[in-house]
C-alpha cells in the first residue's frame, strides 16, 4: 500500500454548485480533458445545455426529440435484462450525491432513490434514472433494482425487503456503527436510533445472501479529499474521523473489488498511503478471513 495517493482525479481545493435544486458545494474537478481543467459541475452543467454532442462525449443517454418521439434505444426484455447499474439508496445525502459524481465520471449507470425527483433531474439531467417514492414498496423496490449490479448505502436506514434483491451481485453499506457504540451520555441518547438503524442494516446485509462490503468509518467530516492517507486498524473507527469525500471515493472503489461472501472493514484518515486500492482490498479480505 506504500506510495502516493491514489484517488482518481475527482479532488481538488475549489468548490462549485451542483445546481440551484439542492444549493450545495462540491469539491470535484474532472481532469479528463488534456487540455484545460473544468471544474466537474461546470461540465455536467455544460451537458445539461449543451446537446446531444456533449451528451455523446459524456457517455450519457440521448433525451427526447423535439416532436416528442424518444431516440432510438435497445430495450431489453426482462429475460434479457441486463444488470449493469449501480443504485444508491439515498440521492439527497451529501454523501449519496459525491458518490453519484464519482459513478457519472466513470461513466456507469446510475439509479438514485431521491425525494425531490424535479430537483435531482434539474441537478443531474438524464445522467441518473431517479426514483421518489416509499423504499419499503415492494413494487416501487423491484422497479428501483431493475437492472442493478449493485446497490450502495451512504445511510442507515435505506435497506428493506431483502427479497426484492434477487440478481444483485454486491451490496456496499457505509455504517458509522462503531462511532454510535463508542458515544456515551447525552450524545448516545440523541443517536440512539441512528445506533439502531445502524445495526438493523449490518445484520440485514448480513443476512441477504448478496456478496456485500461494510465500510465502518469513523466521524465523518467535511474536509477536502485525496490529501490525506488512511488508517485500517481494527478500532480506529471509534476514535478517528474520515473525509466525506474519501468515503465517497471508498465506496465507489469497493464495487470492482467484489468479496466471496462479505468483508467488514473500518477506515478513517491516517497516515498509509494507497497506491493501489485493488490490492489494498485484497488485504482487508486476506485480514478479514483470518
Amino acid at each position: 500500500m506504500a506510495g502516493s495517493i491514489s484517488t482518481p482525479s475527482l479532488f481538488s481545493s475549489s468548490s462549485l454548485h451542483c445546481n440551484r435544486a439542492f444549493e450545495k458545494r462540491f469539491s470535484f474537478t474532472c481532469f479528463s480533458s488534456k487540455k484545460k481543467q473544468l471544474g466537474f459541475m461546470d461540465q455536467i452543467l455544460d451537458y445539461i445545455e449543451g446537446g446531444p454532442k456533449l451528451r455523446k462525449w459524456y457517455g450519457a443517454p440521448d433525451i427526447m426529440q423535439k416532436d416528442g418521439s424518444a431516440l432510438e434505444e435497445d430495450e431489453a426484455t426482462e429475460e434479457e435484462e441486463v444488470r449493469d447499474a449501480v443504485l444508491v439508496t439515498d440521492g439527497d445525502n451529501e454523501i449519496g450525491q459525491m458518490i453519484i459524481l464519482s459513478l457519472i465520471v466513470k461513466r456507469i449507470r446510475v439509479k438514485a432513490l431521491v425525494k425531490d425527483k424535479r430537483a435531482a433531474m434539474e441537478a443531474f439531467g438524464t445522467y441518473v434514472e431517479s426514483m421518489a417514492g416509499d423504499a419499503k414498496d415492494e413494487t416501487y423496490l423491484k422497479k428501483a433494482l431493475k437492472g442493478v449490479r449493485a446497490v450502495i448505502c451512504p445511510i442507515e436506514g435505506f435497506l428493506c425487503n431483502i427479497e426484492s434483491w434477487k440478481g444483485v451481485e454486491h451490496v456496499i453499506l457505509l455504517s458509522q456503527l462503531s462511532v454510535y457504540r463508542d458515544s456515551t451520555g447525552i450524545q448516545a441518547v440523541m443517536i440512539s436510533n441512528a445506533r439502531k438503524l445502524a445495526e438493523q442494516d449490518e445484520n440485514l446485509v448480513k443476512a441477504s445472501g448478496v456478496p456485500y462490503s461494510i465500510i465502518r468509518t469513523g466521524v465523518l467530516k467535511n474536509t477536502p479529499g485525496g490529501q490525506q492517507g488512511f488508517c485500517f486498524e481494527e478500532g480506529s473507527a471509534s476514535k478517528g474521523s474520515l473525509s466525506k469525500e474519501d468515503a465517497a471515493f471508498i465506496c465507489v472503489e469497493a464495487l470492482d473489488n467484489v468479496p466471496q461472501k462479505g468483508l467488514i472493514f473500518e477506515v478513517v484518515n491516517g497516515g498509509e498511503k494507497v497506491s493501489d486500492w485493488k490490492e489494498c482490498f485484497v488485504t482487508l479480505m486476506d485480514r478479514s478471513s483470518e
